[in-house]
């Protein structure tokens, strides 16, 4: 029988064991934290619920950050496929302001959707933070922010913007100032607008308004 060879660049297949292991550690973490809270999750505790070793949970998710990763990712998927390939306005086909619009009130829902996992990748260090989604989100808002302000510094103005959109302050936005999820989002954009119009459009008059002097 012909063996088939994997491909390079790509994840190798996992053996059965390995796979079905995962998928506990998995299963059992998403039970927990649905239990306690994602403040409470114990790669120990998991690994005994999961009647695994828990050498098998770090070499498999490296660390608490690696797993909370591993339980974002079906549902990033999803919200990354939309942004890149799905229907505008959140998807190509509208113009770049309009879906820096509509991606930032996406990352709202989507933040608010496993909250409390982001708020866990927000305590750990810098490399989770800003690693796995954050820089695909980072890339997607740098390229449409050039095409709407070429030669401005992007990568800049998109930190900018995701330095709002984080679990924490939009947890703290709604329990303390009672902000409701479609406030928060009328907020992100009007702070888009605010960032990215182009330069021109700033410095022209307001209507009924009359221009400065030279």
């Amino acid at each position: 029988m012909r063996r088939q060879l994997p491909v390079i660049g790509q994840p190798q297949p996992e053996r059965a064991d390995a796979a079905r292991n995962r998928q506990k550690i998995i299963d059992c973490a998403t039970r927990l934290i649905a239990e306690r809270g994602a403040d409470q999750l114990s790669l120990d505790e998991i690994a005994r619920e999961a009647c695994v070793g828990v050498g098998t949970v770090y070499r498999r998710f490296g660390d608490r950050a690696g797993l909370v990763y591993a339980l974002v990712d079906e549902r990033e998927r999803r919200f990354q496929e939309a942004f890149m390939t799905g229907p505008p306005p959140v998807g190509p086909g509208a113009e770049p302001v309009e879906r820096i619009r509509a991606f930032l009130a996406a990352l709202v829902d989507r933040i608010v959707e496993q909250l409390d996992l982001f708020m866990l990748l927000e305590t750990g260090p810098p490399k989770a933070m800003f690693g796995g989604p954050y820089k695909v989100h980072h890339r997607h808002l740098t390229t449409l922010i050039a095409q709407v302000r070429p030669g401005s510094r992007a990568g800049f103005l998109a930190d900018a913007l995701l330095a709002s959109a984080t679990a924490r302050l939009i947890s703290y936005q709604r329990e303390e100032r009672g902000l409701s999820v479609e406030e928060i989002k009328a907020g992100f954009d009007e702070l888009a607008l605010a960032l990215v119009t182009p330069r021109q459009a700033q410095h022209a008059p307001s209507p009924g308004r009359p221009a400065a002097a030279p």
